[in-house]
């Protein structure tokens, strides 16, 4: 307990520093490009045309999802509305786990909690995620669907996503800067899970059995994509209606912080002999 508190609070102490440097982040990835920060938004544009054209239309076209009993939504916004998500989890667990080792030399000469680290990627990715929001809004209105009052449970899957991300993050940047192969391994693992996650295909809709749709909802991905598609449709109050589930994704994510924190407590300040 101590660890995480530890932790949370050099996240709060530090705030102000996480935004400034995220911002910085994200401008310093993209210097030697002709468009710069343009293309942190243009990449996943072209991923979500390029899913939408083989999900949709290449593999065979696709007949309109089931969201809620009698109402169906077009492919192109129910996918949308997942994978913008998944975008969030997937960089910013990818570019965390490697986030104290590329620095490694900077925080040799620098003086600040190396916990927030893996914290200022994780927000630099926020602007993008903000503008995808933004576009998945502006798709869903062009398919004619509107937003309702359960839009604002978004902001609290927001928050559950950067939470537990965080607290994975902890973990694998700490050993990812010990061991290198545990990067390779993650980004390696994350690839599938996006195709066992309900992003690109409808797993209620699927001929799975029972058993293998209980074990794939143990995935704490399919809580945060349904509440999000649930706060875009608007077809309930997720985190209330799945308290159960709430619960269980709360749980997990408890304990993950709980080993991240103390891992990360334990080795950070050996961390700098690896560089």
């Amino acid at each position: 307990m101590k660890n995480v508190i530890l932790v949370l609070k050099e996240q709060y102490e530090n705030f102000y520093l996480i935004r400034r440097l995220s911002f910085y982040e994200l401008k310093s990835a993209n210097n030697n490009n002709y468009l710069g920060i343009a293309w942190e938004f243009l990449n996943p544009l072209i991923q979500i045309l390029i899913y939408w054209f083989v999900f949709g239309y290449g593999i065979r076209e696709r007949a309109d999802i089931q969201i809620s009993d009698g109402r169906f939504v077009a492919f192109l916004p129910w996918m949308i509305t997942g994978f913008i998500l998944w975008l969030l989890f997937y960089q910013s667990t990818i570019l965390g786990s490697k986030s104290i080792f590329v620095r490694l030399k900077m925080l040799s000469k620098m003086n600040f909690p190396m916990s927030i680290i893996p914290n200022i990627v994780m927000f630099s990715q926020l602007y993008i995620h903000f503008f995808m929001i933004s576009l998945a809004v502006i798709v869903l209105f062009i398919f004619g669907y509107g937003l309702t009052i359960y839009f604002i449970q978004i902001f609290y899957f927001l928050f559950s996503t950067l939470v537990f991300s965080y607290a994975f993050a902890l973990i694998t940047s700490t050993l990812s800067t010990i061991i290198r192969d545990v990067h390779m391994f993650l980004n390696a693992s994350l690839r599938l899970l996006l195709y066992v996650s309900p992003i690109l295909w409808d797993l209620s809709g699927s001929d799975l059995s029972p058993w293998i749709h209980q074990i794939m909802r143990l995935n704490p991905l399919f809580y945060l994509i349904e509440g999000y598609r649930a706060s875009f449709f608007g077809t309930s109050w997720y985190l209330i209606e799945n308290m159960e589930y709430t619960i269980y994704f709360w749980g997990l994510t408890i304990i993950i912080l709980f080993i991240g924190s103390k891992i990360h407590i334990k080795f950070r300040r050996h961390l700098v002999d690896f560089l």
